[in-house]
């Protein structure tokens, strides 16, 4: 899993409150088991019509904020279904951070194993970043996930609150798999035990 420490990028504003996991990655795309190739239909319903022409209207198809690495979005982002299709579609495309006031609890916590920073802010705060992310592509959002800040392209800075432990996780690019692999050398010690007491195992 790619690490995250520091990130600046065009921010995209979505403002729509209760986004759920079928608008980020509508059920059927949920036939493959991989991770890459979902980013081309993230929001697939609301980014194209019947015929898959682009809508021009829908803030990912606008030249400002195709290479848009982090989303500013409305409140209860990634509520309804589980699936973990959803991060992947958005790490995909792309965004490595996702600002709301509020996030569905499988949701946020999926994002930390696809190496997507959700930040919770208060209302205030992110509407101050929504409205920076609205000038567009000469408007840049500087986050630092080691201090903890978010910063606007006028130079105002907020804090964010993240347990302890997703952070060493996401700064080291450890997904559950990496987790494991960390321990290893105890894994093959006591695996190597094992077989030495109980041969016949």
């Amino acid at each position: 899993m790619q690490k995250f420490d520091k990130l600046s990028g065009i921010a995209a504003p979505m403002p729509l409150v209760n986004i759920d996991t079928d608008m980020i990655i509508p059920k059927v795309f949920l036939k493959t088991i991989k991770r890459s190739g979902l980013g081309v239909n993230l929001f697939d319903e609301m980014r194209y019509d019947r015929q898959g022409n682009e809508l021009p209207d829908f803030v990912l198809n606008q030249p400002a904020y195709r290479e848009a690495s982090i989303l500013v979005a409305g409140d209860n982002f990634g509520c309804g279904s589980s699936r973990e299709h959803a991060p992947w579609a958005i790490a995909d495309f792309g965004i490595r951070c996702v600002i709301s006031t509020s996030f569905a609890d499988i949701f946020y916590n999926n994002c930390f194993k696809n190496g997507i920073l959700p930040i919770v802010l208060p209302e205030d705060q992110r509407d101050v970043l929504m409205k920076d992310a609205e000038k567009g592509a000469n408007a840049r959002i500087e986050v630092d996930l080691e201090a903890q800040t978010v910063t606007s392209s006028d130079g105002e800075t907020f804090t964010f609150d993240l347990d302890p432990f997703k952070k060493h996780c996401l700064m080291n690019g450890l997904d559950d798999i990496g987790l494991t692999m960390e321990k290893s050398a105890a894994i093959d010690a006591f695996e190597g035990q094992v077989s030495a007491q109980r041969p016949w195992v």
